[in-house]
This record gives structure tokens, sequence and C-alpha cells, in this order.
């Protein structure tokens, strides 16, 4: 099945050998996504980095067609459990009508310390219908 890759121009990408995002099928995966703008700057509010990770998934799954209501997986990474609360209603906002299954977990760190979030999606543009017949359906 062909695959389409989207890159982000991280320097991360090529020097770990990953896609900001890969669309497979029906299928778009979005890699773990941190909070830096184009600058390299990064936000220390932990709900603005929410924002700036949302942003850039969002970027990544419109180059492959995809949009928010595709949605249907986040996996948010924190540094430290008082930031989810923020996290939360910055993902609700950008997720409220769609509610996707989501994880937050806190982690020890991130990779650049600056970071207090990071965030993956997956994405379905259409929904598999194979095998429902056979679960009768």
């Amino acid at each position: 099945m062909p695959r389409q890759r989207v890159s982000s121009g991280s320097p991360y990408e090529k020097e770990i050998g990953f896609s900001r995002a890969i669309s497979v099928g029906d299928r778009i995966l979005v890699a773990g996504t941190a909070p830096v703008w184009d600058d390299g700057e990064v936000d220390p509010d932990p709900g603005v980095q929410a924002f700036r990770c949302l942003e850039i998934i969002l970027t990544a799954l419109a180059q492959v067609g995809g949009a928010p209501e595709h949605v249907v997986r986040t996996r948010i990474y924190l540094t430290d459990a008082s930031y989810a609360d923020a996290v939360g209603r910055v993902h609700g906002k950008v997720f409220g009508e769609v509610r996707p299954v989501a994880t937050m977990v806190v982690v020890a760190g991130l990779l650049d310390p600056r970071w207090k979030v990071e965030i993956e999606a997956e994405a379905l543009l259409e929904p598999r219908r194979k095998g429902w017949k056979a679960l009768g359906g």
C-alpha cells in the first residue's frame, strides 16, 4: 500500500529517520509533536504549548486530506500532572465535538527540557467497513 509522507522540516526527521505524519490507505498517523515555533522558540505556558502541538498536527493532517473530525486517537505526554487542566482545555477546544479516544500520561521528561507537552494523533479518513458483514452487521 503506498505511503504519503509529511515533513515538518524538523532537523530530527532526517537525523532519526521519521516523518511528521504518514498516510497509508485511510489511516493518518502523526508523530509525537513538540511545541516548537518556526523560529525554534518554545512558550513556557503548557496551554500555549498544547495549542502549538495541535496546530502542527492539524497542519500535517490537512496536507494528506485530514481534518480534526477525522482524528480518532490522541496521546498526550506531560512532564507534570499539574499541566493536565490547561492542556485538557486546549484539547477540548479543538476536539470537543469530535471526542477522540485520548490518553494523557505524565513522563519523566521530553527531548528538550523546555517542552512540557508533546502530542501525537491518529486519524481515519473513511470508516472501515471490511468484515462488518462477517460480524453480523
